[in-house]
Parts: structure tokens; sequence; C-alpha cells
């Protein structure tokens, strides 16, 4: 699918999801951190107003606006980072200036934490083919039988990703909060949050629609990306948007951080997922497979890498869940077929919320042996494999699921 960048100077921009990698206009707005004395930041309630009344974050606006005036930029909005222990104020460029040649100056400005350009980034999806044949994860996982052992109650998944209708039969109920991390007015839904989110929560036993690979779980729709069009499920996100939902998934303690997007390696997103993975939650990254890493953030190390079974992938670690055909939730009373690397991660999210429901106090290590079973097993490398759902949720629940084999596995985790 399409995606786009939110700056009037990259409107032109489109990107077309996993099936092509467009290039991106230059930036035309950069980060600027300062340093915060972590026990005194903290956003305000809601971040309705973005930050608390401080001295010492009035101090911290009056260097930012030194900077931005000594440097000839323009200060356009802030936003604090406590996991960082920092302020990020977002400056915007004067035509013909160079974001690498202006952060470089400013990262060697002694008042600086540290500076980057505000990048770019899309979610993961493909057109629909109605050719295909019908995948659906509640086949090829066992849903009914994984469910009568977890349905991922009570464990916290923050989505990342453009807006979430909570008005569609399937996710009434479901969504735990919202919240919107755009400046372009009020949350709103749009389609591939929407998808992505029927996917992972999707009501169970209602009679309509189709069944969430963890229906009980809670979750945070955080509204970092927007959507381009009426028409289309294209969706762009950017270095900032992201990074204040992530700050937000952190606070609220999130334990599972669904990332169905892509984009260029960034230093703050990257210190984020620093922060996240060193306390234990478990951060899913779609694949790109038009990108020979996977792209970021989903070839970062620690990050539960998913891509579509069919998807061209080689990455060593990868785990392929269904990848086309996957029928799911839209605005309304709707649901469609989805396709793409995006839709594979929300599954893998699921997933993880099943075996977390069963090991709360699982390691990543330990996750990592149980969403790779077979090669615990010794019947797969790591080289890009199959998940096999029924071979984790045993792994956790010593329990035999829908294929007993997998019972024997050798694989020690934390039980309930």
């Amino acid at each position: 699918m399409k995606r786009g960048w939110l700056l009037l100077a990259m409107l032109c921009a489109v990107y077309f999801g996993a099936a092509v990698q467009a290039q991106a206009q230059p930036p035309s707005q950069v980060l600027v951190m300062l340093r915060a004395a972590a026990p005194h930041l903290r956003a305000a309630d809601g971040y309705a107003l973005g930050y608390t009344a401080a001295p010492d974050e009035t101090a911290r606006l009056r260097i930012a606006r030194e900077l931005a005036h000594q440097y000839g930029l323009q200060l356009v909005d802030n936003w604090p980072m406590p996991a960082l222990a920092l302020d990020c104020f977002v400056m915007r460029m004067a035509p013909g200036m160079s974001a690498d040649q202006i952060t470089q100056a400013l990262s060697h400005d002694t008042r600086v934490e540290s500076a980057q350009p505000r990048q770019a980034f899309h979610t993961l999806s493909k057109d629909p083919d109605p050719l295909y044949s019908l995948q659906p994860t509640a086949a090829q996982w066992h849903l009914a039988e994984l469910h009568a052992l977890s349905t991922g109650r009570n464990i916290a998944i923050a989505e990342v990703d453009s807006g979430v209708d909570n008005v569609n039969p399937d996710l009434a109920g479901q969504i735990t909060e919202q919240r919107n991390f755009v400046d372009d007015g009020a949350y709103r839904a749009e389609l591939h949050g929407t998808e992505v989110a029927g996917i992972i929560v999707a009501r169970e036993g209602n009679g309509v629609g189709i069944v969430g690979v963890a229906p009980q779980a809670h979750l945070l729709a955080l509204r970092a990306c927007w959507q381009l069009s009426q028409d289309s499920a294209a969706a762009a996100c950017d270095s900032f948007t992201l990074a204040k939902a992530l700050q937000y998934a952190l606070e609220k303690h999130a334990q599972i951080i669904n990332l169905s997007l892509t984009g260029p390696d960034d230093r703050l997103l990257r210190r984020l997922l620093d922060v996240a993975i060193a306390s234990r939650v478990t951060v899913v990254g779609a694949v790109d497979d038009t990108a020979a890493d996977g792209g970021f953030p989903a070839s970062y190390p620690g990050v539960v890498a998913a891509a579509g079974e069919h998807a061209a992938v080689t990455r060593n670690g990868v785990l392929l869940a269904p990848g086309e055909d996957i029928p799911t939730t839209q605005p309304g009373a709707r649901w469609n077929l989805v396709n793409g690397s995006s839709f594979a991660a929300a599954e893998v999210s699921g997933l993880v919320a099943l075996v977390r429901e069963l090991s709360p106090d699982i390691t990543l290590t330990q996750l990592h042996d149980v969403l790779h079973a077979r090669t615990a097993l010794g019947l797969a490398s790591m080289r890009p494999m199959t998940i096999d759902a029924c071979a984790a949720v045993a792994q956790v629940s010593h329990r035999c699921t829908c294929d007993c084999a997998v019972a024997h596995a050798s694989v020690e985790v934390p039980r309930r």
C-alpha cells in the first residue's frame, strides 16, 4: 500500500508498502535532545498540555529557543522523553539547509545531548488479491485449542499505528485506551490501524466477523501514523510521532509493543527500544522484504521480527506467519482481506500475548526459544521459519495442545 510523509515538504513522497520501496524527500525538520533530570521530568496527565510547569522545563525551552535562533531554525514542537531523561524539540530548517550539516553542528554544541533528522516511516502491507486462497490464522494456528489454555487475558499490548476504530462490532469494548500523537487534529479511525487491531484482539464468540489471536488482551491504540487518503490504508509516521508513542507505551507499562511499520535506522527510536527491551517488553516488528536487513525496527537486536510466510526473506531468526488474504476488521461494520508483513507481525504479537499470559516472567531468551520451538527441538535452523503456535503454547503450558508431539520439548520456562 502507498505510504507518505506528514510534513508539507514531503506530501509528494509516496510509499508502496512491501511491494515498492519509494525514495523519501530530504527531511525538513530536525529533532534536538536536551538533557533533563529524570526525577523532575514527567509528561502532564493525558499529555493534553505536553509538560508540567517546572523551572527546569522553562530553562530547557529557553535554551531550545536560543539554539533555534543561533542556527537559523524555527522551533515548532516539543515533547518529554522521561525514559531517556531528555526533552525532544522539533525544529524546522530553512529552505536549502542540509539536515546532516545542521545535526552535526548541533551535536557539537555543549548544550545539546544529541540531534538527528526527523525521518519518515511507513506501514507494511499489500493490496489484497482475491485470487489467493484464504489462509486464516484460526485454522493454521488452531486458535480454538489455544484459547482453551490462553486468550492473552490482562496482557497490555501497545499498537503503534494509525487510528483504530472502536465501533466495529469486533472491536467494541476491546480497546483499553486511544491516544493521538499526530499533530493533525483529533484521534480518528483509520484503515491500517483498525486492520492490525482486529487481528490482535477481535472479539471471540460474538457471532460476527473474526476472532483475534489474543481476544482478551488490553489494547492501547496509539496513533503515531496517519492515513493518506480515504480510499487507501496507506499510512505514514516519523521519528517524532513514533518516539512520543513509544514513550507513552513505556509509561503505561505495556508488555508488548506492535510495530507494523518500517523506515530508516533511527537513533532516538533505537534508544527507546533499548529501554523497552531492558524492561522486558516484547517488541514485535514487521519485516520489510525489500530491504536486505529486513528494515528498521525489525532488524534491531532484541526485536522479534515477523514476515508473511511467502515473503522473500533470508535473514536469520525471522518468524514467518500467515501474511496473505488475512480477514480482519475495518472502520464501521466492515471486514476485508489484507496482505503483508504488517499483519504477520500483528499475529505474532497476539501469540506473544498468549505465551505471556501463561508465563508472565518469561525472559527474552526464553521467549525466543519458545517462538522458535522447532529450533529448540532440533527440527529447524535459525533461518526464517514458519512459526508453530501450537508448539509455542505447549512449551509454556506444559500441556498437550493441538500438536501433542511438542509437549515433551526441553525448553524450560517459568509457569504461572
